[in-house]
């Protein structure tokens, strides 16, 4: 039985590759912050009580902010598969904490890597680089396109990225750099834009909101499936030799055409309820992240098959049906779910 660790294994992406990785067979374990309150939500479903025989899912309180903590957790887990998913990872609030996410997103990075040296174990390492780092840098974005980040989210990745690509040399590591573009899911923190519209949709519809508030429209993004995604970072660490891979669709979406689809799929014209609201623009913008994926096609053969209008459908419906089992009044029945991609 293979045994993975999963740094942010409580995020959107740790969901579902917990859900991956146990549906492979693995024993999976994960790094969890300690907190006064639960924020497992989204694990929930894949958790048994760890004196079951049977479990497979174990959670550790660590914090990527502690280095000896880290140290002492992957000599005792001893894992073959490493994947580095934790991070402050919300672009604009990384502006209003820099330093937070620098200590985080950039500085974990080196932590986890140093951690897996110190404590001598063989295994593969996988750390979640972002489209963001492109930044200015004109699409459409490979692996050979330059850096340009225009967020200290964007800065922060770019570092862990390098110290990742060090190791790998300096070391000997199996250590890669998953390159992914935007990738949602109705299990999308609710302040990211994809799903701040989407669940907005859904109380606009069901009466209990009048208005959204968004910043920049124009901005081009390319939008892709999370549940897809994590298959694309799984793939990466099977691969005989380790390299650094974009996963995107490969096709552009803005804002408002994201917008357009969620509201005309609830049966509204979104341009009766947004409102524009400029303390949601960032500092420093980026216009267009549109993803080359040919790579990971051809080494990995992995591609994109979901992709933005059919993206917005899925999180709609969902957003819609988590409103019924909230016992609020609805008026529509859903119109499509889609739970088979």
């Amino acid at each position: 039985m293979k045994r993975a660790l999963i740094t942010g294994i409580t995020g959107q992406d740790g969901s579902y590759l917990a859900e991956l990785l146990l549906g492979k067979g693995y024993e999976v374990h994960g790094l969890i912050r300690r907190s006064s309150t639960f924020n497992t939500s989204r694990i929930d479903h894949l958790y048994v009580d760890p004196h079951d025989p049977d479990a497979r899912l174990f959670l550790h309180y660590g914090d990527l902010s502690d280095g000896a903590r880290l140290v002492t957790l992957l000599s005792q887990i001893a894992p073959d598969e490493v994947y580095n998913l934790g991070a402050q990872s919300h672009v604009r609030v990384s502006f209003d904490e820099p330093e937070h996410t620098g200590n985080t997103t950039g500085m974990g990075s080196i932590r986890l890597l140093e951690a897996v040296r110190l404590a001598g174990i063989d295994c593969r390492f996988y750390q979640a680089s972002s489209s963001e780092m492109f930044g200015a840098t004109p699409p459409p974005q490979n692996e050979d396109t330059p850096f340009y980040p225009r967020s200290p989210y964007g800065a922060a990745k770019v570092y862990s990225y390098w110290v990742t690509k060090n190791y790998r040399e300096a070391y000997g590591l199996f250590a890669v750099n998953g390159i992914l573009f935007n990738h949602e899911s109705p299990r999308r923190g609710e302040t990211f834009v994809t799903r701040k519209i989407t669940r907005a949709v859904a109380r606009i519809q069901a009466g209990l909101e009048q208005h959204l508030f968004m910043g920049n429209l124009d901005a081009v993004r390319d939008w892709g499936y999370a549940p897809e995604y994590v298959e694309g970072m799984w793939r990466m660490l099977q691969a005989d030799e380790p390299d650094d891979y974009v996963l995107a669709t490969g096709e552009k979406c803005s804002v408002r055409e994201f917008l357009t689809a969620a509201f005309e799929h609830a049966g509204l014209d979104w341009e009766k309820y947004v409102r524009f609201d400029e303390r949601y623009l960032r500092p420093t913008e980026v216009d267009s992240l549109i993803g080359d994926a040919s790579k990971a096609e051809a080494n990995l053969g992995w591609k994109a098959i979901v992709h933005a209008p059919e993206l917005a459908r899925i999180m709609v419906d969902a957003d819609v049906e988590a409103l019924r089992h909230e016992g609020k009044p609805w008026i529509d029945e859903p119109k499509h779910i889609n739970w088979s991609v």
